[in-house]
């Protein structure tokens, strides 16, 4: 009899030692996890929980944003609230200096991508210089937040680092008659593209 309970006591100690060990293992995971995290994981995140998004540009200005796509370096966002004055916006996550959230948004911030082929996608792939690119192409005028000015036009070429802007009035269509300057502006410039 006393050797059924010394055995018994002896499993018990054993699987008691074996689960804390296996949630020490899922900690340091987690732990490892959380390190790995980018600013894009976090917007991620909160883009598939359905949340909007409160970010702060390196022009000081706070926007409101439901976001629409997700690049490797920007997103496409509809202006929920801000100073912007209209619906959409391209916003390279390089002028992102801050992001708001609220109670419930930091744990919705922390969880892993839900869709592994959404984050394997090609608009993950793609770069702002080749959004940038398809604006071109599609003659849009827009404006373009430079530090802490903006800047109308229509975007004439894309470089690997830079655009070229031609600036005219709001409302004029481009035409070289119209053009007042052509701008080179530093694509790590560009805090925000509204169009």
């Amino acid at each position: 009899m006393r050797w059924d309970h010394l055995f018994d006591d002896l499993e018990g100690q054993l699987e008691r030692e074996l689960t804390a060990e296996e949630q020490d293992l899922g900690v340091e995971e987690e732990r490892l996890r959380l390190g790995r995290l980018s600013v894009r994981d976090r917007i991620v995140a909160l883009h598939e929980a359905g949340h909007p998004i409160t970010m702060t540009l390196m022009t000081g200005e706070r926007l409101v944003l439901a976001l629409d796509t997700l690049g490797r370096d920007w997103a496409s966002a509809t202006v929920l609230d801000g100073a912007v004055r209209t619906a959409r916006c391209l916003v390279p996550f390089g002028s992102v200096v801050a992001l708001s959230l609220g109670h419930g948004h930091v744990e919705a911030s922390l969880l892993p991508a839900r869709d592994a082929r959404a984050e394997a996608s090609l608009s993950k792939r793609l770069g702002l210089p080749f959004v940038l690119r398809d604006l071109c192409r599609r003659r849009w005028a827009l404006d373009l937040v430079v530090d802490a000015t903006t800047l109308h036009g229509t975007i004439d070429r894309v470089g690997r680092d830079h655009l070229d802007l031609a600036m005219h009035e709001p409302g004029v269509p481009r035409r070289n008659s119209a053009v007042r300057e052509v701008r080179i502006v530093p694509l790590e410039r560009i805090a925000l593209v509204v169009y």
